[in-house]
């Protein structure tokens, strides 16, 4: 066709070509389908892939192996949900993709959307970052990350991670321990993320010193946290008081960031929900930024994305 190119795209690593392939090459199946519209073609030759298509394709195409190159360096298992990221990457070249560092690796946005919320957890004059949708778009983990950067830097004195003791139909009252005890399971979660940008060692000890405290939201009531990077999780669990309790905490130097789905929503009937709220009543506030993730973002398996689509079909308005 009038106007095509063809051209190599050579790894530095060529042990790591049959990764970027995927398996039965599935990535670059994903790929020649994302640029269809530049009649992509792409196929591994020799110790390289060959892309042929428009000028535009083959170079989103080039940005997107480079990407996920990078991605593999930080992240050998990363699969083909990473490799969709990096595909998001390239088809919005005009944005910033910055990264958190300062971290055991560097944690790197895997969407358009997940780039937007790295830049408002970051952002000085962004106090306040909501970050709301379902589950498996990194809100949680990138929250966590950006918390943990800031210690790392010394830019704030401690990470305050807090959530509701409300999960899924649970009474936690029949459940053995105090209320700490009771809810610690459910911020498993938590510490598997800052394990994983911290390391386990590290993790302990700050944890030890009260540098990072995870703590279920009845433990914020009556204080004050100051120079702290907060992250309030599960948002959408807590009631309309809680939410204002937890947001009034917020001290001097402080930043907080406020995760949840509005979705699902596990309170009682007809208690109303104190994230949809506050996005309602705070939209437009100077120092708050909200970030609202789709099932386009989300990085688990590629089903999952498919399975929110369907339930988000099939909600009316008394589900």
């Amino acid at each position: 066709m009038k106007g095509n190119v063809t051209r190599l795209y050579t790894p530095d690593n060529p042990a790591q070509l049959p990764a970027i392939c995927g398996p039965q090459h599935r990535n670059l199946m994903k790929l020649e389908m994302a640029l269809i519209d530049g009649k992509l073609e792409a196929e591994s030759q020799g110790g390289s892939i060959r892309l042929s298509g428009s000028a535009d394709a083959v170079g989103a195409a080039e940005a997107t192996l480079a990407a996920f190159e990078r991605m593999l360096k930080t992240n050998p298992q990363a699969g083909e949900d990473v490799f969709e990221g990096a595909i998001d990457q390239a088809r919005a070249p005009a944005e910033s993709y910055g990264s958190l560092t300062g971290l055991r690796v560097p944690v790197m946005p895997q969407t358009t959307t997940q780039s937007v919320y790295i830049d408002k957890l970051t952002r000085p004059e962004t106090e306040l970052v909501f970050g709301v949708g379902p589950a498996g778009t990194g809100k949680t983990f990138l929250a966590v990350a950006a918390g943990a950067a800031e210690l790392r830097k010394k830019t704030k004195e401690r990470l305050i991670i807090t959530r509701p003791a409300v999960e899924a139909g649970e009474n936690l009252g029949f459940l053995p321990g105090d209320l700490e005890e009771k809810v610690e399971p459910y911020l498993r979660p938590i510490w598997d993320a800052l394990n994983e940008v911290l390391g386990p060692d590290q993790v302990e000890r700050m944890r030890e010193k009260k540098i990072i405290e995870v703590a279920p939201l009845a433990f914020m009531r009556g204080r004050t946290l100051k120079n702290a990077f907060v992250i309030m999780d599960e948002a959408q669990n807590a009631t309309v008081g809680q939410t204002k309790m937890v947001l009034t905490r917020l001290g001097r130097d402080s930043r907080m960031v406020v995760t949840g789905d509005p979705g699902q929503v596990d309170l009682p009937k007809n208690t109303p929900s104190g994230l949809r709220h506050a996005l309602g009543i705070l939209e437009g506030v100077e120092g708050v930024g909200i970030v609202e993730f789709s099932a386009r973002d989300v990085r688990r398996h590629a089903l999952v994305s498919r399975i929110i689509r369907a339930y988000d079909r099939d909600s009316g308005p008394d589900r």
